[in-house]
Order: C-alpha cells, then sequence, then structure tokens
C-alpha cells in the first residue's frame, strides 16, 4: 500500500531541507515526504497526486512567500486535497497573521520557525494532527482507474475488455459522479484532459487519453508478441477447446502457444453461471473457469498472446504458418482451430447505431450493476440467454425474455427453465421479435413485433442483450481449409465424400477425427462443423486433439 503524503513547501532550500530531515525522521517508515520550494509547483505536484490517487496527510507551508504566501497556498491546497491537515511555518514577527489564518481559513496550526529541538516543538503537535487524520483516513483505490460515461461505446469496450482480462480497475462513471465532490476534483486536475473520454489513469500517475483495448494491453503487460518464431503446437483461439488442448499440449511436452482476439474463455468466459459443468454441483462462473484454465496452461509454459488476431494461414513442407494482425508471422508444426463462434447480428433499425450504449450483444456482464431498478430486455432463449436473465434479475427492477417460440423447452436446458419459473421478475414473452430500437443517446425504447396478432408494441426499455445464435468466423481461412455453407470447418468423417479423401491430401491414410483437409490443421469446439455446443464437449474435443496431434507429429 502506497504511504501517505507529508508536503511541505518553503522557498528557502535550507529551510526546506530542515523540516523535510525532521520529517523524515520522526514519520518517514509511515509516511512519504516530499517538499517544494514554491507553491506553484506544489499545487501542480498536488493535482499530478490527485490524478494517481494518492493520499495527502498534512500540508506545510512557509507563510512569506513570493507571489503566494503560506495561507494562500494552503487555501487551494485544501481544494485539491480537503481531508489533508494544514499547518503554517512563520516567524515570531508574523504570529498575530498565523492566528488570524487559523480563523479565517480553517488552518489547522502553526509552528513558529525555529522549531528546534523538534521534539518539543514539531513532533507533538503534529502527532496530534495525524492521529486526528488518521481516524478518519480510508485507503484510496490503488490499481488502473477509466473515466468515462455509460452509454459511450468507447467506454463499455474498454470495460468490458479489462473485466474479460481479468484487470483489476475501478470505474468512474464522469456523468453519474458529475456532483461528486471527489470526481469533480480529479476533473480538476485532469483540466483539459478530462474531456478525452476514455481515460485510464494509472498507478504512477500516467495515463491513455481517448483510451482503446490495444493501447491499454501493452501498458498493463498482456502479451501481444510471440517470444520465439516456432512452436509445436499453436493453437488459435482461447476458449474452453483451446485452453484445454494448451494444457493437455503443454502438459505432453509440446512447446505451445495460443493466440487469442479478445481474452481467454471465448463466450464461455462471458457467462455469469455455468450449473452443468462436471465437477462443480454448486455451479461456477465463465470468468472463473476462464481464470483457473490460465493459470493450469500458464503453469505448465504455454505462452498466451492476447489481444492478438490470426489474419491469415499458409503452408509450406511440414511447417504452417500464422499471420498475424501486426504483420508478424509465426510457424508451426501442428495447428488447431479453436475460434469458436460470434453471436449473429439482429437485423432492425436502430440496432447498430445504438450498439455499445445500451445495446449488447453477449453477456454484458460489466453492465448488470448499472442496470439497478431498470427494465431490461434480453433476446434469445438458449442457455446463454437464461443464464444472463437469471444475473441480471438480481440487480434489475424486470427483466423480459423476448423469443420467436412459444416456450423455451426446445432450446434452453430444463435447469434453468425451472429457475426462471421462479423468478418473480422475470418475465417470458413469446411469439414476439424485436422490430426497432429507439434513442438519441442510448436506448430508450423498443418496438416489438407480436407474431400471433401481427401488431407493434412500443415498450421502455433501459438496454437490451442479444443472444440469437451464432455463427463462426472462419473467412479467414478461406481457400485454406473446408468449410460447410455457414462457415463451420469440416474434419475428419466429414471430409470423405464417395470414399474419396480431400481434394489435395497427400498422405496415406483418413483424415485424423478432429483434423481438417490440411495435414496437420485440426479444429476443435464450436467452430467445428457437427460440435455440440456446450463447454464440456468443447474440453473434451480440445484435449483429445491433442493424442492425433502427437501421431501427426510422429510422423513429421
Amino acid at each position: 500500500m502506497a504511504k501517505p503524503i507529508l508536503l511541505s513547501v518553503d522557498d528557502d532550500s535550507d529551510v526546506l531541507r530542515a523540516i523535510e530531515r525532521d520529517l523524515r525522521s520522526k514519520y518517514g517508515a509511515e509516511y512519504r515526504v516530499i517538499g517544494s520550494v514554491s507553491p506553484e509547483g506544489a499545487l501542480t505536484l498536488l493535482k499530478q497526486l490527485k490524478v494517481r490517487n494518492d493520499s495527502v496527510a498534512l500540508l506545510l507551508a512557509d507563510q512569506r512567500m513570493p507571489h503566494m504566501d503560506g495561507v494562500a497556498f494552503l487555501q487551494e491546497g485544501m481544494r485539491i486535497f480537503p481531508e489533508a491537515k494544514r499547518a503554517l511555518l512563520t516567524a515570531y514577527a508574523d504570529t498575530n497573521a498565523a492566528i488570524s489564518a487559523i480563523n479565517q481559513a480553517n488552518i489547522n496550526y502553526f509552528f513558529l520557525k525555529p522549531w528546534d529541538p523538534p521534539t518539543e516543538h514539531l513532533y507533538p503537535q503534529l502527532d496530534d494532527l495525524l492521529d486526528d487524520w488518521r481516524a478518519s483516513y480510508r485507503p484510496t483505490f490503488e490499481g488502473i482507474r477509466v473515466l468515462g460515461t455509460r452509454w459511450s461505446p468507447r467506454s463499455y469496450e474498454l470495460r468490458d475488455f479489462l473485466a474479460r482480462n481479468r484487470v483489476p480497475y475501478q470505474w468512474v462513471d464522469v456523468e453519474l459522479s458529475a456532483n461528486d465532490p471527489e470526481t469533480k476534483r480529479l476533473l480538476e486536475a485532469l483540466g483539459t484532459e478530462a474531456s478525452s473520454l476514455p481515460v485510464v489513469l494509472f498507478p504512477d500517475g500516467t495515463r491513455l487519453l481517448e483510451s482503446i483495448p490495444a493501447e491499454v494491453a501493452q501498458r498493463v503487460g498482456l502479451r501481444t508478441r510471440a517470444q520465439t518464431s516456432f512452436y509445436d503446437l499453436a493453437i488459435v483461439g482461447g476458449g474452453p477447446a483451446g485452453l484445454a488442448a494448451a494444457v493437455y499440449g503443454a502438459s505432453e511436452g509440446l512447446h505451445t502457444v495460443m493466440i487469442e482476439r479478445e481474452a481467454p474463455g471465448g463466450q464461455a468466459g462471458m457467462s455469469s453461471r455455468i450449473e452443468n459443468y462436471l465437477g462443480f454441483p454448486m455451479g461456477l462462473s465463465g470468468g472463473d473457469l476462464a481464470r483457473r484454465a490460465v493459470v493450469q496452461a500458464q503453469r505448465f509454459g504455454v505462452e498466451i498472446l492476447s489481444p492478438q488476431e490470426a489474419v491469415g494461414v499458409r503452408t509450406e513442407g511440414s511447417y504452417r504458418f500464422i499471420k498475424l494482425a501486426d504483420s508478424n508471422e509465426i510457424s508451426c508444426h501442428a495447428l488447431m482451430i479453436a475460434t469458436g463462434v460470434q453471436w449473429r447480428r439482429l437485423k432492425a433499425p436502430g440496432i447498430d447505431r445504438l450498439q455499445g450504449a445500451g445495446i449488447y450483444y453477449g453477456g454484458g456482464a460489466t453492465e448488470a450493476l448499472s442496470c439497478k431498478g431498470e427494465i431490461i430486455y434480453v433476446i434469445g432463449g438458449a442457455n446463454s440467454a437464461g443464464q444472463a436473465a437469471m444475473n441480471f434479475a438480481k440487480y434489475a427492477d424486470r427483466v423480459v425474455i423476448v423469443v420467436r417460440g412459444g416456450s423455451l423447452s426446445s432450446t434452453m436446458s430444463q435447469y434453468l427453465i425451472d429457475q426462471i419459473k421462479e423468478t418473480p421478475n422475470i418475465q417470458l414473452w413469446p411469439h414476439a421479435s424485436v422490430s426497432e430500437a429507439h434513442g438519441e443517446a442510448h436506448l430508450e425504447e423498443l418496438s416489438v413485433l407480436c407474431s400471433d396478432t401481427n401488431k407493434v408494441e412500443r415498450v421502455p426499455a433501459s438496454a437490451m442483450f442479444i443472444f440469437i445464435g451464432a455463427l463462426p468466423r472462419t473467412d479467414w481461412l478461406e481457400n485454406v481449409v473446408e468449410r460447410d455453407e455457414r462457415g463451420f470447418i469440416l474434419t475428419g468423417p466429414d471430409l470423405i465424400r464417395d470414399g474419396q479423401r480431400p481434394k489435395g491430401w497427400a498422405l496415406d491414410r483418413d483424415p485424423f477425427l478432429l483434423e481438417t483437409n490440411v495435414p496437420g490443421l485440426f479444429a476443435v469446439g464450436d467452430v467445428r462443423h457437427g460440435s455440440v455446443k456446450r463447454v464440456a464437449s468443447g474440453v473434451g474435443e480440445g484435449s483429445v486433439a491433442v493424442q492425433f496431434i502427437h501421431q501427426y507429429l510422429s510422423k513429421v
């Protein structure tokens, strides 16, 4: 924990050194002592400390200084750190002014120069002041702080990125907190930079303006560049299937790298609660599952590049080359595609315009707390929609699940259906679909088409979360691997047509169960044609594929 600060100001450098020496001698173990030879410089320093979220316990200033006397400085400093104790250093001739300052400017004490010996004329009084300060002291948050607004798509993207990558941060909504005195002081300390939202403040005082996830990733130490250029196994995608393959591959001696576009965990990592995963009778969140898997993979030496995106693949003999979004390239003997799927887009007027400003694809875990007392809509009837609805129901006044069908029985697990029925503030709206979203700066209303009456009903809505099925993102693999009409990757027996192996297949064997039409290039999880869209099946495929990879590598 960072030490609170004792700040002394005196234009006489000899006096300043003396007061700093005595302060450090007595209080250096518990406080950080800082000095300034000018009140103007000290005020600039106080603004920097405010941005860093440091705590200031004491402001000690000489009364007679050019341009700004001690009383004026302490009054200005009080506006930045109102809880700090304030004291003057005065000559004997200035005692009347000091007493007047105590009465008029809320100054806590004055000390006469010289203060020798400090054990009699300095420390006892400061002990009282600092004891009083500590009685109401609450340590400040020491991590990353993000300043933005709830309805800003860029702010949402940044918060979602940090949350999914398990980077601790404090969110400051500058609109919601506009009347909060501490937020006002922070914005004043930032000056004109406060308008460049979202702003990310780091504990060392540095900041990023109009921040984007890639910039923050580099700053917090997430790895986006590979340590070497060649690996035994490269895995593209960090969902359950990719993480399982990484753990099994690395634990069995394969030099393994995993490339993840957003955050390890994939869509499963965004699930608020997974209750049917084997071995966790009380359930666990997708974030917890992802965190455990990442720690396990790193323990076995897996190199994780995130956020990083694979944008192309080429083969050259027994080598497979992956082109990354930053134009770098890594090579491997065995390549696994585990990129999962992306939410299918909802096509209706207003949806794209308000995305990130009340309309979200997926779980929106970072938005749950913001929905307190509001009416929100969940679009879709699969397990992911049910899990999200149960999570939002803890905070929202009402959660409405909108589905095209007449019930949830054909698309959702029974345990979730039962939980939803038992949750009084969740309402099911069957035979319905969203036809339009309304709002200027953020979502305010929805138009919902009722298919059984063919009427459109316009309803108030604070937020809408969309779970209407998913499609793979495999365009970057075009002309490399064979895919079905929807873009899912064909593997194993699905590649055999009329008893014939895939075109261009040169090996004297059929493709392995999870192998594509390119030898040594495998596909697992939701991105694979015919896969079971469940976390457990993805983990199973990722682990099983490693056995085929060993067989493939033994012949390379």
